[in-house]
């Protein structure tokens, strides 16, 4: 995979160009969030993968014992798989569908074992890259342990918890409703318009340029603090990061840890993960929990695996498998359907994992701009991808999806 489907632009044209490159780097091109937007494509490309230099982070530890083992059955055949794209004119491999979503890094897994490993342009075998709203899966995976050992209520108001909130949007909202985001704010989730609220979240908490005069939220939980209600909470799914933000401090809240201690204790530590993970903060020191978590290729893939496995994983049962069991059987796909999603017809999201029930028992991680982790128990596969696509939402959706059921029937 050496071209991305405009060859106007090499995957590696960051590289190419510099940015970053050398003893002191290059000031010609700066890639700063506080002078120009590290969501900008192709500086994206080097950004996603060098998160630790652009933003303050706090760190994931992996702790000081030896990393899990993967052991490896590669194949050469996984690039000419075929499949029926969702829209003519589509790619209709799986290697022409890495390309089109503009792959940094994937690994395969086939019943524990890696069967395809890759990395493009700034992305290496040892470096972290950005998982962005896979990112909420974890998170959601932490906040549903603290409800299964009894110490977050999710029937219990979010104010219970989390006073600060008690004039905003969820101050009338449960913890259940916050989890499968059934909430009802007046927030829109949509990249495409300039003036969306996601934009002004991500400049509360710096992680896009401000511009001269800003005056707005210091911070992810001040933001939370000004969100406004629309309508009913719990009638329907309406997907907004803004909830995570608010269960990443729910967990933090009643751990009384940050939110990367909890996941390095809780997770990343008895995974045997083989790097430090890291999360973006804001200002303020709190953890960008929608999207801020960044990690490497393979300890990804070990998630998955281990969510594949009922939450058992490295000698140890990480995670209830009550919890793992509650994400797969999903939530309601009635409520899920308000919000339009006509790609995910019949899905339904559950503890912030989508769940697609189908035959294959298929529940999946996604971000924007590419990232996935799809988990599907009946092919015993697991596909972790990091990418950096040009456009920010459903950049996977209309080749990925065929193409992750294809592969999976090939390797059963």
């Amino acid at each position: 995979m050496t071209a991305c489907a405009d060859t106007t632009l090499p995957l590696n044209d960051a590289l190419a160009r510099g940015w970053r490159a050398g003893f002191p780097p290059n000031p010609a091109a700066p890639v700063r969030p506080r002078e120009r937007s590290i969501f900008q494509f192709p500086e994206s490309r080097w950004a996603f993968s060098h998160l630790r230099e652009l933003q303050p982070t706090r760190n994931v530890s992996r702790g000081s014992g030896p990393a899990s083992p993967l052991a490896r059955a590669e194949r050469n055949d996984l690039d000419a798989v075929r499949f029926t794209p969702l829209e003519p004119g589509m790619p209709s491999t799986w290697a022409d569908a890495l390309a089109a979503v503009h792959a940094d890094g994937v690994v395969v897994l086939h019943r524990g074992r890696i069967v395809q490993e890759r990395y493009v342009g700034a992305l290496r075998e040892d470096g972290q890259h950005m998982a962005m709203s896979v990112t909420k899966s974890v998170v959601g995976t932490l906040g549903a342990m603290f409800a299964a050992s009894g110490d977050l209520d999710p029937q219990a108001g979010v104010t219970h918890y989390l006073p600060e909130l008690r004039d905003s949007a969820f101050g009338s909202a449960t913890v259940r409703q916050v989890m499968d985001m059934t909430t009802s704010l007046d927030y829109s989730e949509d990249y495409a318009q300039a003036d969306a609220s996601v934009w002004r979240y991500a400049r509360a908490g710096e992680l896009l340029p401000r511009g001269a005069g800003y005056a707005g939220p210091e911070g992810f939980r001040q933001f939370l603090q000004t969100v406004p209600p629309r309508g009913t909470h719990g009638e329907g799914f309406a997907y907004c990061t803004v909830n995570t933000d608010v269960l990443g401090w729910l967990v933090s809240r009643v751990a009384g840890q940050p939110l990367a201690e909890v996941l390095s204790e809780r997770i990343w530590r008895r995974l045997g993960a083989e790097q430090d993970a890291a999360f973006a903060l804001d200002g303020q020191g709190a953890e960008s929990a929608g999207g801020g978590l960044a990690t490497g290729l393979r300890d990804l893939a070990r998630l998955g695996e281990m969510m594949r496995l009922g939450g058992a994983f490295n000698g140890a049962q990480i995670v209830p498998e009550a919890v793992v069991a509650d994400i797969r059987a999903g939530a309601d796909p009635a409520r899920f359907a308000h919000a339009g999603y006509t790609r995910l017809a019949g899905w339904s999201y559950r503890n912030m994992w989508w769940v697609a029930h189908d035959p294959h028992g298929t529940f999946t991680a996604q971000g924007i701009h590419g990232q996935l982790l799809h988990i599907d128990p009946a092919a015993e596969m697991v596909v972790a991808r990091f990418a950096s696509h040009p456009l920010a939402a459903h950049a996977h959706l209309p080749t990925a999806m065929p193409a992750l059921r294809a592969l999976a029937e090939f390797l059963s």
